[in-house]
């Protein structure tokens, strides 16, 4: 048995064991099978060992290894404790580890005194890549004792890692207010499986402590509900042992549509008098759009229709009749303000309503004293006193006549030099006249009242004599320059040289195409800018009696003088100077100029502006919320703004849309070469605002550019809806030509059409003919807004052809003058004016006054701006000529006034013989 014992087969450790140390170990060695392994005994041999003999305390079983995961290269360690054990070995995916790599420790209980046993082992990447297919590296671990054997749960070895790109992110979101949000994030493949948490703006969400967060259970994060403040970039992050991984981030944008507040209560009747307009807004701030949110749908501005009560000024009755005469030696009478009554704001009535007077001697009770006499003598000295007086003045008065009459002449400070001509013929046939009386003649001015029929000058009659005094510079060559009923002569580039040179007038243009000067009087007279629309009627007596003024007229170019906008502001009509600043008027202006908008009052808010004399441009007239106390005045018109104004200066109008439902007009306006020689041809298309003054600069420039007009205009909507504008052309005959333009359609920024900011915006299309003798074009231009609706214009031409003439498309087309002064500027001759408005001023019960001349004339809606006048039927008269220079039908008029029943105003209609 020794022999046995030294064998190499008993090198194993079960043989070392301390039960070998047994008397029995012989018997229990010779009685047992060969064995069957170099390392490990057969398990017959571990029942043997369990056999009841030894009485040693039963195996626990062995604390199982755990699973480990191996980063990179880096080998993990497997641990298995038993106690107690004498033997421990690890057996991996089926194969025992061999005894040398097991790292054994060995110690005891302190609180038993058994025998604890601890065994280690390495497993190396290389280790668990040897196996190949869906299985996992596994370890077991084995112990044995004197009680038996236990084995371990199996540990699993695998090789840790996590992939790069995420399968499904999260993706940004735009949600309203208290919505709820599900933002999706599905981690990369990995091993362990990675561990999922979402950051907000880079900070940790952690769901505990904001309960508006959740994250379920499939790794996606829910905001609850969206607030304000959840507006962030969200981003997924995805780690484990290996490594960590970030998502793109998430924008999530939490948008509040805007709600309108509560409508403000109705503003007062802009009229007191008549027709007027009473206005109420709301604001879209409950809540205020944000982040994107969609804007109140709907308007801001209601305007209604109100009626206000004319004021009714007091009238006096007749006196009542004396009393009798007192014992005081007086008597009295009375009257009453009660025809009419003064009512709705009316003036009271101007006077006394109580008057007394001394009784005769005859008549007076008691008996007349000497103070009587005093009194007497002092009267007839007094009486004496006024008769002296009055014949001095009619002495100074007789002699002013005779010497001739020195007007007082008001230079406007800028003008040096003499007058330009003004009177001209023009070619009205039949006038509203009457014979004129020149017995009542004025002492103010000493020519005679002509017609505007009759354009010849008058050598013979008195003229204005112009002396040098100390409001204007010496003349040259001692020369005078003397006014013939309106005419005058001086050169224009000198006038604006002059009148450029001066501080306030340095960006005036210095061009005479755009501008008309004169020189009036008290007669009045109209400055009008040639195929501009832009005129300025000045109405007689407008101009104090004995003053003379120098006016001009001149419409801005727009790259000389930028008028500042701001918001959703956008010029509507051009930029107009009249002055000199500063001169005394006794009546207000009219000047005309055309706009651009669709004139739809609920649509804008449209304000009047004028630059003051620091050069900035102030609001001076919000339109329909007009104030009669205000000198100015605004009436739109579909096309053309009146502006009353009693002071002149530079003036422009802007708009501002309410609602998206705001439109410019615009005009499109073709143009080609006059003159094509070659294969390619170009159409430039002008987008500009419907006004005449642009109109005219763009047929000026393309005339020097040697430009042919080849179509109408057109008229098109352009919409404050944020949207560009484009422009295309279609159906050409494919066998004839074809478009050299790389896309389908040009384009025009709102901003630039909208703000104004490009003077003549413009697209180019180049074409190209396949053949030279191809001459007929025919196509459609398309225009549109996008996301808006479209316009299409045909076109058929012949490039060859005598190009359009420009000249029918302009309003003055031979224009009789661009100043008028006296007479000639009116329809209607001065005298039969003074006779309409003296007798129609005056009120009348029935009614048949200057209100109803204003119905008639459909003016009605200013009645509170004419009652606020003097002399409401000048000013209406005033408006009148303002709208028909061109085509004013006095007869229409005569028939208006025959119908208000003012038989009296004498007005017939008469040939040019007769006047």
């Amino acid at each position: 048995p020794l022999p046995l014992l030294s064998s190499p087969l008993l090198s194993s450790p079960l043989l070392s064991s301390p039960l070998l140390s047994s008397p029995l170990l012989p018997s229990l060695i010779l009685s047992s099978p060969p064995l069957t392994s170099p390392l490990i005994p057969s398990f017959s041999s571990l029942s043997l060992l369990s056999s009841p003999l030894l009485s040693s305390p039963l195996l626990s079983s062995p604390q199982s290894p755990d699973d480990e995961y191996i980063v990179k290269n880096k080998p993990v360690t497997l641990t298995c404790r038993s106690t107690p054990a004498t033997q421990i070995y690890f057996k991996c995916n089926g194969e025992w580890v061999h005894q040398d790599d097991h790292l054994i420790e060995r110690t005891v209980d302190p609180a038993t005194g058994l025998p604890i046993m601890q065994v280690k082992i390495d497993i190396s990447r290389q280790q668990v890549e040897k196996i190949f297919g869906l299985d996992d590296y596994w370890c077991q671990c084995v112990a044995w004792s004197t009680t038996g054997t236990q084995k371990s749960q199996k540990a699993y070895v695998r090789i840790a890692y996590l992939r790069k790109n995420f399968e499904e992110e999260p993706m940004g979101k735009e949600v309203s207010l208290n919505q709820e949000v599900l933002l999706r994030c599905h981690p990369p493949e990995g091993v362990p499986p990675a561990e999922v948490e979402w950051q907000r703006n880079e900070h940790v969400i952690d769901p505990v402590s904001e309960p508006n967060f959740l994250v379920t259970a499939d790794r996606n994060l829910i905001i609850k509900q969206a607030r304000l403040a959840d507006t962030a970039n969200y981003t997924c992050v995805a780690k484990n042992i290996v490594a960590r991984r970030r998502s793109s981030p998430a924008t999530v944008l939490v948008y509040v549509n805007g709600g309108w507040s509560t409508w403000t209560t109705w503003s007062a009747c802009s009229a007191v008098c008549g027709r007027g307009w009473q206005r109420r807004s709301r604001s879209c701030t409950n809540p205020t759009p944000l982040n994107g949110g969609l804007a109140c749908d709907g308007q801001n501005v209601q305007k209604s229709a109100c009626t206000a009560t004319c004021p009714v000024d007091g009238g006096w009755s007749d006196w009542s009749n004396w009393s009798e005469c007192g014992v005081d030696c007086s008597m009295w009478r009375s009257r009453e303000c009660t025809q009419p009554s003064p009512g709705t704001g009316g003036k009271d009535c101007q006077g006394i309503d109580l008057q007394s007077l001394n009784c005769t001697s005859q008549q007076c009770l008691q008996t007349a004293n000497g103070v009587e006499g005093v009194a007497l003598y002092v009267g007839i000295v007094a009486v004496a006193l006024c008769l002296t007086l009055i014949l001095i003045v009619v002495v100074l008065v007789y002699r002013r006549k005779k010497e001739g009459l020195d007007a007082d002449v008001a230079d406007s400070s800028i003008l040096t030099t003499g007058f330009q001509p003004m009177g001209i013929k023009p070619k009205n046939s039949h006038l509203l006249t009457i014979q004129p009386d020149l017995t009542t003649t004025t002492t103010s001015y000493q020519g005679t009242l002509r017609s505007r029929h009759d354009g010849t000058t008058h050598t013979g009659t008195a003229k204005f004599s112009m002396t040098n005094g100390p409001l204007l510079d010496p003349l040259p060559n001692g020369s005078h320059h003397t006014l013939h009923n309106g005419k005058m002569t001086s050169d224009p580039a000198e006038f604006m040289t002059r009148l450029s040179n001066q501080t306030y007038f340095k960006t005036l243009p210095r061009d005479v195409a755009n501008t008309s000067y004169g020189t009036f009087n008290f007669l009045g007279g109209r400055l009008t800018i040639p195929n501009t629309g832009i005129s300025l009627l000045i109405p007689p007596e407008a101009i104090p009696r004995g003053k003379i003024y120098e006016i001009y007229l001149t419409a801005q170019r727009k790259e000389d003088l930028r008028l500042p906008l701001v918001g959703c502001q956008t010029l509507l009509s051009p930029i107009v100077s009249c002055g000199p600043p500063g001169v005394v008027l006794t009546r207000p202006t009219i000047l005309s100029m055309d706009h651009c908008s669709d004139a739809c009052p609920e649509n804008w808010a449209i304000r009047l502006k004028k630059q003051n004399y620091e050069g900035v441009w102030e609001d001076v007239l919000m339109m329909g919320e007009e104030l009669i106390s205000e000198p100015y005045y605004c009436q739109l018109e579909a096309e053309t703004c009146r502006v009353f104004s009693e002071q002149l200066g530079r003036f422009s109008l802007v708009g501002e849309s309410l609602n998206m439902s705001a439109a410019k007009r615009l005009r499109l306006v073709l143009f080609s070469d006059a003159y094509c020689s070659t294969l390619e041809y170009n159409i430039r298309v002008y987008c500009m605002d419907d006004t005449q003054d642009v109109f005219k600069e763009v047929m000026q420039m393309e005339r020097q550019l040697g430009g042919r007009l080849i179509d109408e205009p057109h008229v098109l909507l352009f919409k404050d809806s944020y949207h560009n504008l484009r422009l295309s052309i279609h159906d050409m005959p494919q066998a004839h030509w074809r478009s050299k333009l790389l896309s389908g359609y040009q384009e025009i920024p709102f901003y630039h059409i909208w703000n104004g900011s490009q003077r003549f915006l413009h697209c180019t299309f180049t074409l190209e003919r396949l053949n030279l003798s191809t001459c007929e074009l025919t196509c459609q231009l398309c225009v549109w807004q996008v996301e808006g609706e479209g316009q299409s214009f045909g076109l058929d031409f012949n490039i060859d052809s005598r190009p359009l003439d420009p000249e029918f498309l302009l309003m003055d087309t031979n224009p009789s003058g661009s100043a008028l002064a006296g007479p000639s500027a009116f329809q209607i001759p001065y005298l039969i004016r003074q006779k309409i408005c003296s007798s129609l001023d005056t009120p009348c019960p029935n009614g048949a006054d200057w209100r109803l001349l204003a119905q008639r004339l459909k003016l009605d809606r200013h009645m509170s701006f004419f009652a606020s006048k003097a002399s409401p039927t000048s000013v209406i008269l005033d408006l009148w000529e303002a709208q028909h220079f061109h085509s004013g039908n006095l007869n229409q008029l005569a028939t208006v006034m025959a119908d208000i029943g003012k038989q009296e105003a004498m007005i017939f209609l008469v040939s040019d013989g007769e006047c």
